[in-house]
């Protein structure tokens, strides 16, 4: 049975009625039939059937033991860092999503939770930087913006030898095209914002865990913390989940052709897209991705801000806005958007430099958004030429 097929027929029909719908169930609490006798649910912080089945559907996707189902990805983030302790030490990719490096920097650096951030592209940096104080080492891959590939099973394997879990944060490919538990992480993150939901109407996050017994330890910061998924959203996810093989297919196919688009585009200077042969890691996304994903970054010849907002403030069906992973097309420019709490000299040695644009490649016709494109890069060399002209006219005014 193909993966696709298995991903609908996993979603139950509702036992109590036969609705082909998975049930909203909006309540706070249930009724007992005496003190601590109950249908499985007591209290819906701790429990509740919607949310129950997303998680019961996402743990399956991911080849999973156990899931958690959180109000938004950072909330899922922070649940897993709440595994650790005073003292421990997290190795992360340098090229992080910029909510996860001000969780860590500004949140858990205060309680003696320390951080090290390396290029995971190269396995033999993590062997350089692990210690025995390395409790957890966070990948993204593909990360976000610069489409970086980690190795999964060569890092999971470092890991293992050195006890320390590997969590991977998989909310560029999905469970779709890459499922890093089979690779050997321990845990896996989504903003189910994303991909996931699919169609930008819901905040989400989701943790899966290879074993029942890391699951248990997510499930009750889960409920202690108290950051939970609410049964309407669950729902939508739910929905979102039946329509993702679908979906991420075409956003790949779309997203591919975006690339070689920008890679013959004379103004720009480097595209990031794992998909491209040109790729330094594409051998490695080849091997653990089924596809290349939806995202598409690429940086200006003219490799300035200004430039960078003249593409991004001037497209039509590209929506400029955060997020990314929905029906319609987005773009961003995240030096000054998403990746704007990360230093500077730290943005920019990750490779976000100040003309990357992040696209997330919709579903709309292909040839529709690369017209878009093409008229909103027209407008950088516009504004050289006038940007010149009046350079020049001030040079004689003088």
């Amino acid at each position: 049975m193909s993966n696709a097929t298995k991903l609908i027929h996993s979603i139950p029909v509702d036992p109590l009625t036969g609705s082909i719908s998975v049930p909203i169930y909006q309540t706070s609490t249930f009724v007992q039939d005496a003190p601590g006798e109950h249908k499985g649910f007591d209290y819906a912080r701790s429990n509740n059937p919607t949310r129950a089945t997303l998680e019961k559907v996402i743990a399956q996707l991911e080849e999973g033991k156990a899931a958690s189902a959180f109000a938004s990805g950072l909330a899922a983030i922070d649940a897993v860092v709440k595994l650790l302790e005073s003292g421990d030490e997290i190795l992360a990719v340098d090229d992080i999503y910029g909510g996860a490096f001000r969780l860590f920097t500004h949140i858990y650096a205060k309680f003696g939770i320390t951080v090290n951030y390396v290029d995971t592209t190269d396995v033999m940096n993590v062997i350089d930087a692990i210690n025995p104080r390395t409790k957890l080492i966070w990948l993204e891959t593909p990360t976000n913006p610069t489409l970086k590939i980690s190795d999964i099973e060569a890092i999971a394997k470092i890991a293992k030898q050195n006890e320390s879990l590997l969590c991977v944060d998989n909310t560029f490919a999905s469970p779709a095209l890459q499922q890093p538990i089979k690779l050997g992480a321990d845990i896996v993150v989504h903003s189910a914002t994303k991909y996931l939901g699919g169609h930008s109407d819901l905040i989400a996050g989701l943790v899966i865990t290879k074993t029942q017994e890391l699951g248990d330890k997510i499930k009750f910061i889960q409920n202690a913390s108290g950051a939970i998924l609410s049964p309407h959203d669950s729902w939508l996810v739910i929905r979102g989940i039946e329509t993702l093989h679908l979906r991420v297919r075409e956003h790949s196919r779309n997203a591919l052709i975006v690339a070689k688009f920008l890679h013959s585009h004379p103004a720009v200077k480097r595209v990031y897209y794992p998909g491209l042969t040109t790729h330094p890691n594409h051998d490695i996304a080849a091997r653990q991705q089924s596809k290349y994903g939806g995202i598409v970054s690429f940086t200006l010849k003219d490799d300035t801000e200004f430039a960078a907002k003249d593409v991004v403030c001037n497209t039509n069906l590209f929506k400029l806005a955060e997020s990314l992973g929905g029906v319609k097309s987005l773009l961003c420019h995240p030096a000054t958007m998403t990746h704007k709490s990360i230093p500077v000299d730290k943005r920019q040695a990750a490779g976000v430099s100040d003309s990357l644009i992040r696209l997330s490649v919709g579903l709309e016709d292909v040839d529709d958004l690369l017209q878009d494109l093409e008229q909103a890069l027209a407008k950088v060399s516009v504004s050289k030429k006038q940007s010149r002209k009046s350079s020049t006219k001030k040079q004689f005014s003088n």
